[in-house]
């Protein structure tokens, strides 16, 4: 596309420039609204396992033995104390989750560590970091189209996408790994068109910081290297020896971690990759991850296919909305910025898609594509901005594509809306979890309840953020014998053995209640 057209572009109204000024503040708000209400699950315990210092093992020493516990002796494994420091953090992740990369974690226990522990405390981090990424995609946007309108665009799509709330309300590295992405993505184009030593440092410092975020990353500087490769026409040219030199110095930083990631795998923790399905269920799943950039109304495997029969136009409409994007962004800008876009889309998308349909397996997660999705929105912005602002359009193209432009931020909006009200959603596996704030409401209604569980030390940290603090536990190994108490007005089982049930049976000489499948109460007689 040619730069002075691009440069002749303004906002297009005053009253798109409000609708994008009040969409960046819906973001904001939706990214802090209820954020300590929805479940408090699986990887974000592992998160606060690790500030804390503690290695999952040493927990369970420390609390298998049948003592009683309560739920303030849980937290102190989930939080920081004086007994454990940063270093243990680190040590945490090398000796039991070496494959996630440790400067979210870092950054997350300083952060607790400084302003306090809750719930709403440690997922505040990911909210605010997530804010980073409206200047972040707006800088992207100048390098690659050089236009105000398609950077306020792409900042409405960012602000109100479902995708991007959900993970600012995550405590995990996600919103960090935008961020990275947007500004390894951003300094690149920076150095490649200044071509400035000070240009390159930032490029280096940025790709460190991306690796030091999240291993998957590495992706990202492969799609980065093909794409300035591919511009330099295959070519040893000096601007890409430059990027070879920073890349190089780039993965020279992160080499101490590579190290520590080789020496110390932990095979079982993605273990979920192994799940079987068939090229139709990978079809689906795959629509599905793509169009919660714009569209997640929470809508799940087991609902009714009435449901899911409502909202799949809407999903189609999204697909279609992006493939075609990707299609006039090709057709419409020159090689070098189209060739960006879709080299960030396919960078992590391409490769867990081959393997999901060669092997039938589920690597696909929106967690893992986040910079896929990131370029999609890039190339819709670019197509509603170049379609409303075009001067050669007839108005009643400008106000369809207005119109779809108001559909697409609806949808987004609507989602948010949806999703903010909800304590359960699909990113926190319901299909596992959806019964743990059932479980943790009925023992919450007892006035001074006993829990006795072999389950495993997640499952019960999960418990525990739910659950009153009168609530006592005891927790054993699977073959040990419960210790009576009876100065509780109830005693409940919770995810146990069939054998340790049949222990409580008979250390209380009373049968077991079924209250769901993960919960049993001791009946008094």
């Amino acid at each position: 596309m040619n730069d002075k057209w691009l440069r002749s572009f303004k906002f297009p109204s005053g009253s798109w420039r409000s609708l994008a000024i009040i969409l960046l503040v819906i973001g904001v708000f939706f990214r802090f609204v209820n954020i300590d209400r929805k479940l408090y699950w699986n990887d974000e315990v592992y998160t606060s396992l690790r500030i804390s210092g503690y290695l999952e093992q040493e927990v369970d020493r420390k609390i298998r033995d049948g003592h009683l516990i309560s739920v303030d002796d849980l937290q102190k494994y989930q939080y920081p104390n004086q007994d454990k420091n940063t270093l243990d953090t680190i040590k945490g992740l090398i000796a039991e989750e070496s494959q996630l990369s440790p400067l979210y974690f870092a950054l997350v226990r300083w952060w607790v560590d400084l302003f306090g522990h809750s719930i709403a405390i440690t997922r505040s981090l990911s909210a605010f970091i997530s804010l980073l990424t409206f200047p972040c995609i707006y800088w992207l946007c100048q390098e690659l189209f050089q236009s105000r309108s398609i950077g306020w665009m792409a900042i409405a799509i960012v602000a109100v996408s479902p995708v991007h709330i959900i993970y600012a309300q995550e405590a995990r590295q996600y919103s960090l790994s935008i961020v990275t992405v947007l500004l390894s993505s951003a300094a690149l184009l920076r150095a490649l068109r200044l071509q400035t030593k000070k240009s390159w440092v930032i490029c280096v410092a940025t790709i460190t910081l991306g690796l030091y975020t999240q291993l998957l990353f590495g992706f990202v500087t492969i799609s980065q290297s093909i794409y300035v490769i591919i511009i330099e026409r295959f070519r040893l040219t000096r601007k890409l020896i430059t990027y070879i030199l920073s890349l190089s110095l780039g993965i020279i930083t992160f080499l101490p971690w590579v190290w520590i990631f080789i020496n110390n795998p932990s095979p079982g923790s993605v273990d979920w990759v192994n799940t079987k399905q068939t090229i139709v269920d990978s079809a689906i799943r795959w629509i599905g991850i793509i169009s919660r950039a714009f569209i997640d109304l929470g809508v799940a495997p087991k609902d009714p296919l009435t449901i899911k029969l409502a909202v799949m136009p809407l999903v189609l409409m999204v697909i279609v909305t992006i493939g075609y994007a990707i299609y006039f962004l090709c057709r419409k800008t020159t090689q070098q910025t189209w060739l960006f876009v879709v080299s960030s889309i396919a960078s992590i998308c391409l490769p867990l898609m081959l393997l999901d349909f060669g092997l039938g397996k589920r690597y696909g997660t929106t967690r893992y594509i986040l910079p896929s999705i990131l370029g999609m929105q890039l190339a819709v912005a670019y197509l509603l901005s170049v379609k409303i602002n075009s001067g050669t359009d007839r108005q009643w193209k400008k106000q369809l594509w207005s119109a779809i432009a108001c559909g697409l931020l609806t949808l987004e909006v609507g989602s948010c809306i949806v999703s903010s009200q909800s304590q359960m959603w699909w990113n926190k596996v319901p299909e596992i979890y959806q019964d743990y704030p059932k479980i943790a409401n009925y023992i919450n209604r007892t006035e001074r309840p006993l829990v006795i569980t072999d389950s495993g030390i997640i499952d019960l940290q999960i418990i525990g953020h739910l659950v009153n603090r009168k609530t006592m536990f005891q927790v054993l190994g699977k073959h040990d014998v419960p210790k009576i108490h009876n100065d509780f007005s109830e005693t409940f089982v919770f995810k146990n053995s069939p054998l340790l049930r049949a222990n409580i049976g008979k250390v209380y000489n009373s049968p077991l209640q079924m209250v769901n499948d993960l919960l049993w109460k001791v009946e008094k007689r």
